[in-house]
């Protein structure tokens, strides 16, 4: 009796499974009486909150409408908004909750478009909130943090120490079907460098879809046309289209036209080419020609077409952002890992359907550029159990059977196996429940759609009835989802980027997801450490580790142009609202290539006769070499239009210089399998002296060549966008050089600061030489301008700039012949002037292609 007695008390103990209220309180009626007592003792009976507890006045209440429908209330006047028809309330809902319901919409493909036509991005509202918007490139963007537009050095040290994230939907990916070699044909009308001028191992990587590439997209014609921007193109693997296709199942309907099966599926291949919104149009119809032309030469079938709306890009950059990804992203199904094929870039070793869990786990073995293709799980379904999950059941385990005994917790444990079985299952996704259709999909395939996530509300109320599961709490308000459900999937087709240049410069991953699975990884990417940033703050860390970002480090494509245009449209209408006495200094916002043109006729390198010079100095014509561009005629650019290229790769600027061949042009590019190095042709004593005189009275005939260089302020300066860069003459070098200390180095007069540019009527800027001698003294001629300025909050006080070529060439010459051998140095000593400054600064020039091979990576 004693142990049945023991065993009932055990059992009653227990917590019931049904908890009624109105027991709990007809049970506990004393206790809650004299609870009742004590309160009513303290408050005098008086139950009415105190005026000096309310936290909340009532003059929200006093307001001229309400007031009106008061008084119609009192005189018996009905309200006849209530007596309008169901579809005028429609149209007399406000703005706020229209808006509202409009952007709560998640939409397989395409944009939300607002009333003049401006795209609105996913994560608007997210943005919206928090961030300062500005309408560009027909989009609505974060351009920065709320504020000044200060806080470079928090955002730089969340880059260095943590996580940054950006939206970049706004890139637009273009999709090539063909065969491989009419695709190639196109991407070599186009593309600059060209895919065929890849070493033989990283062209393999390339074709077979390991890694992606990037390269300078031009206008469809001649070699030396216009470029357009720099784009990033990847090609889908062959033997994911075999096995995907099986005999081009999924391709067949006007992808091919006609083409066999067996060449199709030996031949036939993808290619995305992504590119920035600002120049999508013309990258879009440079690509649409070169491909019309490729099927009228070869006659072979080429598809292109826009996937504008329809894929999604979030950029995640940082030194943890590898570390994120792993705390976000749980792939579905684990490829093999094919990082050693990535490495030794072989297309044989291409990656299969295995298991493994060595995808997400080591990002050293990870090769710069590569494409890992990952279906991932509901970030937002999954939770990071596995450091949790083993405790919470033993807690929970070990609680049961301290009240339930010995047969309850076993009956406990295997309640709880159960129910993480289907918890497992439910994050697994839809494709082990039977639609598997839509679930294995490929992002390649998002033409034939990819489902969409599931909505919020659905998961919400799935949390909902597991929580009241967990706590015993009547099951009968669970109810079945709804049946959009089975039609959405659980699993989302991605796309991993390694943004790496391979020379040790990490920037971050981008990943490549559909349009409409971007708020469900915005969410889980910032409540796990992302720090959010804007274009602004993308431009400081693209200065910060030395990449140019486009538009504003592309001066020759026509996006810069117009980036420039729009700014400067700004400036003026922001000036035009200030006092006429308060109005800063007047500048050029596009600063005026022009006059790197007046700098070569007018200034230290006045240019002869073509003829007369060959003649005089014994210069071959060299019209059939092999330059990039065949002709280079004379054409000197009206207004502040860029006049002249830029040399992007060594091969272009070695060839440029072959066309002063004995005039000793002291610039060395740099080559990766070239012997010599550049310490070697500094000190190199035949070139000492030859190239002052040929320099000083040689002839161009042919456009500007510029140079992306790096300039470090000597000792002292700040270097803001759209700085002058001038050619210092010898003797101001010594005025920073010199051991003993300088007051103001080289100034100029307050007249010439306003006079340098001119505005003209048109609104065109045009260099003013000067006229008294004071100023003439203090004048040095431009060689280039400065496209991003130093970052404020940065440690390297570095900026990016446009140097023409020659001059750059001529400035080295001159200083390497008037100092010793041994003191002689790479970087160039130029002269940086601020456009509001009077004051000149001294700063080291760094040639970018003189320490790497090509200049086409960027941000």
């Amino acid at each position: 009796m004693a142990t049945d007695g023991y065993k009932r008390s055990q059992v009653s103990s227990a917590p019931p499974r049904k908890l009624s209220v109105q027991k709990f309180a007809e049970a506990r009626a004393s206790e809650l009486e004299t609870l009742h007592t004590v309160v009513s003792d303290r408050l005098n009976n008086d139950f009415r909150s105190q005026r000096s507890k309310r936290r909340r006045t009532t003059a929200y209440d006093n307001q001229a409408a309400k007031k009106r429908c008061r008084k119609k209330r009192k005189h018996g006047v009905v309200d006849q908004s209530n007596a309008l028809p169901a579809e005028k309330d429609d149209k007399n809902v406000p703005r706020r909750i229209r808006r509202r319901a409009e952007l709560k919409k998640n939409l397989e493909e395409g944009f939300c478009i607002s009333g003049d036509g401006t795209k609105r991005l996913r994560t608007h509202v997210w943005h919206a909130k928090r961030f300062t918007m500005t309408k560009l490139w027909g989009y609505y963007l974060p351009l920065g943090l709320q504020g000044r537009g200060r806080g470079s050095r928090a955002v730089l040290k969340w880059f260095k120490d943590g996580v940054v994230a950006h939206d970049a939907s706004y890139h637009v990916a273009m999709q090539l079907e063909g065969t491989e070699e009419s695709l190639l044909s196109v991407l070599r009308m186009v593309l600059v460098p060209s895919p065929s001028a890849r070493t033989e191992d990283i062209s393999r990587s390339i074709f077979s879809g390991a890694i992606y590439d990037t390269a300078m997209l031009h206008q469809f014609g001649a070699p030396c046309s216009t470029p357009i921007a720099p784009a990033t193109y990847m090609w889908r693997p062959s033997c994911q289209l075999d096995r995907d296709n099986d005999s081009s199942a999924v391709y067949d309907g006007g992808a091919c036209n006609g083409l066999e099966v067996k060449e199709r599926s030996s031949t036939f291949r993808q290619l995305w080419v992504w590119i920035h919104a600002s120049a999508f149009t013309a990258g879009y119809d440079a690509l649409k020609l070169a491909c019309q032309k490729e099927m009228e030469e070869s006659g072979s079938i080429i598809n292109c077409f826009s996937l504008e709306g329809q894929l999604a890009k979030l950029e995640v950059m940082g030194s943890k952002a590898f570390q994120l990804l792993q705390r976000t992203l749980c792939p579905v199904t684990r490829r093999k890992d094919h990082t050693l094929a990535l490495k030794t870039h072989s297309a044989a070793e291409a990656p299969d359907d295995s298991q493994s869990k060595t995808i997400l786990e080591n990002e050293e073995d990870i090769p710069s550029h590569a494409v890992l293709s990952l279906r991932i799980k509901d970030p937002r379904i999954f939770i990071e159990k596995r450091k949790t999950a083993c405790a919470s059941d033993s807690d929970s385990a070990s609680i049961l059977a301290d009240v339930q005994g010995t047969e309850d917790k076993e009956h406990a444990v295997y309640r709880i196996i159960s129910d993480k079985k289907k918890e497992l299952l439910s994050l697994m996704g839809s494709e082990l429940e039977g639609t598997s259709m839509l679930a294995e999909k490929n992002l390649w395939d998002i033409n034939s759609g990819i489902s969409p996530p599931v909505e919020e509300m659905v998961l919400c109320q799935e949390r909902y009835d597991q929580n009241k599961k967990f706590f015993c709490l009547d099951e009968s308000s669970s109810r079945v989802l709804n049946t959009s459900t089975n039609l959405q999937c659980r699993s989302c087709p991605v796309l991993l980027l390694k943004n790496d240049n391979g020379r040790g410069l990490h920037i971050g991953w981008s990943v490549i997801l559909p349009l409409s699975w971007v708020r469900a990884f915005w969410i889980p990417l910032v409540s796990k450490g992302a720090h959010v940033i804007g274009l602004r703050e993308r431009h400081w860390i693209s200065c910060d580790v030395g990449l140019p970002c486009f538009p504003s480090d592309f001066p020759d494509c026509s996006a810069y142009l117009c980036l420039k245009e729009t700014e400067s449209a700004a400036s003026n209408v922001k000036e035009e609202l200030r006092p006429p006495a308060q109005r800063p200094l007047r500048v050029p916002i596009l600063p005026p290539w022009n006059s790197i043109q007046v700098s070569l006729r007018e200034g230290p390198t006045k240019m002869r006769n073509a003829e007369t010079f060959r003649l005089e100095n014994g210069v071959r014509s060299n019209s059939s070499s092999s330059l990039e561009c065949d002709n280079y005629d004379v054409t000197f650019c009206p207004g502040n239009l860029f006049d002249g290229f830029v040399a992007r790769t060594s091969f272009s600027l070695t060839n440029f210089l072959k066309e002063f061949q004995g005039c000793n042009l002291r610039l060395c590019p740099h080559v990766t399998d070239k012997p010599t190095s550049f310490t070697r042709f500094m000190r190199d004593e035949s070139k000492l002296g030859q190239g002052q005189n040929g320099i000083t009275k040689f002839s161009y005939n042919h456009k500007l060549c510029f140079v992306r260089v790096f300039l470090h302020a000597y000792k002292e300066g700040f270097f803001e966008e759209g700085a002058v860069v001038c050619a210092p003459q010898v003797t101001d070098i010594s005025l920073w050089t010199r051991s003993e200390s300088f007051d103001a180095g080289l100034q100029v007069p307050q007249s010439a600061v306003t006079s340098y540019f001119k505005e003209q009527s048109s609104g065109k800027w045009e260099l003013q030489l000067p006229e008294d001698t004071v100023s003439r003294e203090s004048h040095r001629w431009p060689i280039g301008f400065v496209t991003t300025g130093f970052v404020r909050g940065s440690k390297k006080t570095v900026a990016q700039a446009f140097c023409e070529a020659v001059l750059l060439a001529h400035i080295r010459g001159e200083q390497w012949d008037m100092m010793p051998v041994k003191r002689r140095r790479k970087e160039i000593y130029v002269l940086v002037r601020n456009l509001r400054s009077s004051a000149y600064r001294l700063a080291l020039a760094t040639i970018v292609l003189e320490d790497q091979e090509e200049d086409v990576e960027f941000l």
